[in-house]
């Protein structure tokens, strides 16, 4: 078994931190322009047969693939690393945290969807009343799953990174979020799973600290 340092594979968080604020950065400045972006993404999407099927199928089979590579890749780090896999189940509570998180928000904000506010036609049928837009959970998702990998693997990186961006602006293309819904979802997302996996390894080693004083 390989019991390599988990250094061997982290990237610093300094990296991901500055895309986390761009992700941020790009939801801020869209959210004045969200009703002409909306409307131009999702019905570009919706005149086309091929990008009306593409958008539906990275809306939501994509992610499902994202999770399972999530999955597939555990298991083969727990015969390789095991400092690597428990990094790894730290970045899975991050996402479970992080859907919560952006349940939690969505209950308090309640932003109507677009598909709903604007009446719409989209590629998907719009989501019923009360199942509020900001932020995407699939966003959420999406770059919690993404970050943690690439945070454990960081050869996965752009691979990550492309599959949760895709995910994320097929919402838009549906027809289900704003773009500042998606974005901010890939920034949050991202955000937990970044601090997770950077405190959660520590707490056992503090917390023995802390019982020896």
């Amino acid at each position: 078994m390989n019991s390599s340092s988990p250094r061997r594979y982290a990237i610093r968080p300094s990296r991901p931190a500055i895309f986390i604020a761009a992700l941020a950065l790009i939801a801020v400045v869209s959210y004045p322009l969200r009703d002409v972006l909306y409307l131009g993404l999702s019905g570009s999407v919706r005149d086309s047969a091929v990008l009306s099927a593409a958008a539906v199928f990275c809306s939501e089979t994509l992610l499902k693939f994202l999770m399972l590579g999530a999955i597939l890749l555990t298991v083969a780090i727990w015969f390789r690393d095991r400092n690597a896999f428990w990094r790894l189940i730290c970045g899975a509570l991050g996402a479970v945290l992080a859907y919560a998180l952006s349940e939690l928000l969505k209950a308090l904000v309640t932003e109507e969807r677009p598909c709903r506010t604007l009446e719409a036609v989209t590629a998907m049928a719009c989501p019923q009343p009360g199942d509020w837009s900001w932020p995407s959970n699939h966003s959420v998702v999406a770059a919690a799953i993404a970050t943690a990998c690439l945070l454990v693997r960081p050869a996965l990186a752009a691979v990550a990174m492309l599959l949760a961006l895709l995910v994320a602006l097929a919402r838009v293309g549906v027809g289900a979020h704003y773009v500042h819904d998606v974005f901010s979802g890939l920034a949050l997302g991202a955000l937990i799973v970044l601090v997770c996996i950077h405190v959660l390894p520590g707490l056992p080693r503090r917390f023995r600290s802390s019982a020896v004083r």
